[in-house]
């Protein structure tokens, strides 16, 4: 069976044809697949004697078209993209619609019924703070901890679509989609106004097929210190 095509195997294809011989490239992290990356980070080490814009169009000719490097910087010998990263950004885009919209939908949630905005938003004021979200995803390791700040979480309107946006120092595994899922249900009036917030207070832990898929998912900055 061949091996599946990923964003990272791409990147390092394009790198060894610039003389880069590490095994692996360093990244800010990881996405489910059929997941998007606007913001992605990743790291290397490469002997490189022209400019830093020369470095960034090489890279691009040796890309598919469908992965971009957008910016290239130098930085320190140790840094890491994951583990040096204060925040991460996300942004989730759902549309209501009836009918089947196959290209809009490769990059947003088609929702139906139609949701309430305000219920929404109402539901994701709840999310701002330290909480353990481990009704909602699971840690990137075993045992490892689920608890998350989150700096700034709320929807806006965008055309005709909706936009989910949330910062916070870090993301459980599917957290952001279980998050999204449970407030669609919310806007649908399928679960009640506080049903986030029982969950983030360790109630109403029984399962709810909330997941939303991962199209509408893309991860669109990350954070580091200046």
């Amino acid at each position: 069976m061949p091996k599946a095509r990923t964003v990272q195997g791409v990147v390092e294809i394009a790198l060894q044809q610039l003389g880069w011989q590490e095994r692996t490239i360093l990244a800010a992290g990881r996405t489910d697949s059929g997941v998007h990356a606007s913001g992605q980070v990743i790291a290397f080490s490469l002997e490189w004697k022209a400019s830093l814009g020369k470095l960034q169009a090489a890279l691009n000719a040796n890309l598919p078209q469908d992965v971009a490097v957008a910016a290239v910087s130098e930085v320190r010998a140790n840094f890491h993209p994951r583990y040096d990263a204060k925040a991460r950004r996300y942004h989730y885009r759902i549309f209501c619609q009836e009918w089947r919209d196959p290209l809009r939908e490769r990059y947003a949630w088609r929702i139906w019924p139609v949701v309430d905005l305000a219920l929404m938003q109402a539901a994701a004021q709840y999310l701002a703070g330290k909480h353990d979200f481990a009704a909602f995803g699971t840690p990137p390791r075993s045992g490892g901890s689920t608890v998350r700040t989150i700096y700034q979480a709320g929807w806006q309107t965008e055309d005709t679509e909706l936009a989910f946006d949330i910062l916070a120092d870090a993301f459980l595994y599917h957290m952001v989609r279980h998050l999204v899922g449970v407030q669609v249900k919310i806007g649908q009036g399928k679960l009640p106004p506080d049903f986030l917030l029982q969950r983030l207070q360790g109630g109403a832990q029984a399962s709810v097929q909330s997941l939303a898929p991962p199209q509408g998912l893309t991860l669109v900055e990350v954070v580091y210190s200046p």
